[in-house]
């Protein structure tokens, strides 16, 4: 088998793509980050002997999304593990405007164009693996943090709305979701906040998440609270769940 892993270069991507390679799964890593590749591309021939391709691309920028479609398609991908993100904190009226719409075209656009472009491929084979990263922010509004929480969303209906499809279809591609609560990455660098709760290990995330990928699970987390924050986002009023979630937001400590 072979994956394309989005967004490689740390953090949850990494990690997926060494829990991968850990079960003798061949894998193409991407970010834009070329010699964060290359050093995971050693790591992972060195320590579990699986063919490693690295493919530098910015999927801020839509040609770049589908190049690299173009660039690994010949290659019969089994996996796709649709990762590449980040988030921008601040109050909506204060925060960049450029820096958001780059967020948005990574979140959404280049998530969409690898999604919908590599689903056709595994639908016309029968079969195929997509992890989708989402998040449990993806469910509820978001105060301070509204943009992320407004991509992630789309996420999160998309992959809800695609696998009732398939599952209508009865067809042999599996489609899920992963759906964390804060997670130690570089996420929070990026968005330049600190994170008050204590975050999940994304070594511990990744490894749960591909078992459950193969497991055929549409919706996976990380424990049983952020289960129950999605429980809690379906029970309470839209209102209530901007309100708590606002709260929890405006507590964090930007730098």
């Amino acid at each position: 088998m072979i994956a394309l892993v989005t967004g490689a270069s740390s953090g949850i991507g990494r990690d997926i793509a060494r829990s991968l390679a850990k079960h003798g799964i061949n894998v193409i890593i991407t970010a834009r980050r070329r010699d964060r590749l290359i050093e995971l591309k050693n790591e992972l021939m060195n320590e579990y002997g699986v063919k490693v391709m690295c493919i530098a691309a910015d999927l801020s920028k839509e040609d770049h999304a589908f190049k690299l479609y173009d660039a690994v398609k010949k290659y019969n991908i089994d996996i796709l593990i649709n990762n590449a993100g980040f988030g921008v904190f601040g109050k909506f009226a204060e925060t960049d405007l450029e820096r958001e719409l780059q967020m948005l075209d990574v979140n959404v656009k280049a998530f969409h164009i690898l999604f919908k472009l590599f689903l056709r491929d595994f639908k016309k084979r029968g079969c195929g693996y997509i992890l989708n990263t989402a998040s449990i922010a993806g469910f509820m509004p978001g105060p301070y943090f509204s943009s992320y929480y407004a991509s992630k969303a789309y996420i999160v209906r998309m992959t809800q709305a695609v696998a009732e499809e398939l599952r209508k279809e009865r067809s042999g591609v599996n489609i899920s979701m992963l759906c964390p609560g804060p997670v130690a990455t570089e996420f929070s660098e990026t968005a330049r906040v600190k994170f008050r709760s204590k975050p999940s290990n994304s070594e511990k995330l990744a490894e749960h998440a591909v078992r459950e990928m193969f497991a055929g699970k549409i919706f996976i987390t990380d424990s049983w609270l952020t289960s129950s924050l999605r429980v809690l986002a379906k029970i309470f009023p839209d209102c209530f769940a901007a309100a708590m979630a606002g709260c929890f937001q405006s507590k964090r400590e930007r730098f």
